[in-house]
């Protein structure tokens, strides 16, 4: 599939995280660097709960309400120039951002408990691979492939996907008594911005 090329909600997208048996060295990470390496780790999704860590495996976060802008935002400095009447702008070095996603808080998904994965991430200090896929669309795929990197999953569907590695920091909930309990969780991001690589 290509990209997508027509205009239109991102109301499929999704986050993902890479979920291996073991935890992926420093080295192993900056290795990574193609979209073959990327799409690898994510090749069949398991449950946060219960579920049973592979290599190839991965967990996608639920229930987001809103994702945060995706890229390294732009450092540009302005340079004086002698004799001209405006300055010029350059690139320099953009700050590595970091990503709060708000959404609908079910404690169960997140709970530090034995046996949930993403519950145990926060705050861990581990480095994990994490992919954002933008779809407009649902992948026709089903089981534990339909959000893999790869056909039968997302390749199924327009999409663009981006990769970066990571450490889940936070987790705050907000409770509201007229909407559902929210929770914000923060993410700093450790590289740059793989992609936006495509099927």
């Amino acid at each position: 599939m290509t990209h997508i090329s027509s205009l239109g909600a991102g109301v499929f997208s999704n986050l993902s995280v890479h979920t291996p048996a073991t935890d992926l060295t420093p080295a192993a990470l900056l290795a990574l660097d193609s979209a073959a390496e990327f799409q690898a780790l994510f090749s069949s999704e398991i449950a946060s709960v219960g579920g049973t860590k592979a290599a190839g495996a991965f967990v996608r976060i639920a229930n987001v309400r809103e994702f945060p802008a995706m890229g390294t935002p732009a450092n540009i400095v302005n340079v004086p120039v002698y004799g001209s009447k405006t300055s010029s702008q350059i690139q320099g070095q953009a700050d590595a951002p970091s990503m709060e996603l708000t959404l609908n808080f079910v404690p169960g998904d997140w709970a530090q408990e034995v046996g949930n994965i993403l519950g145990n991430m926060v705050g861990d200090g581990k480095q994990y691979v994490f992919r954002f896929c933008l779809m407009n669309a649902e992948p026709t795929g089903t089981g534990a492939t339909k959000y893999a990197s790869t056909a039968p999953g997302i390749g199924t569907v327009e999409n663009s996907q981006y990769y970066w590695y990571g450490k889940v920091e936070a987790l705050s909930v907000t409770h509201s008594l007229t909407d559902a309990n929210t929770a914000t969780v923060t993410i700093t991001v450790q590289s740059e911005f793989f992609g936006a690589y495509t099927v």
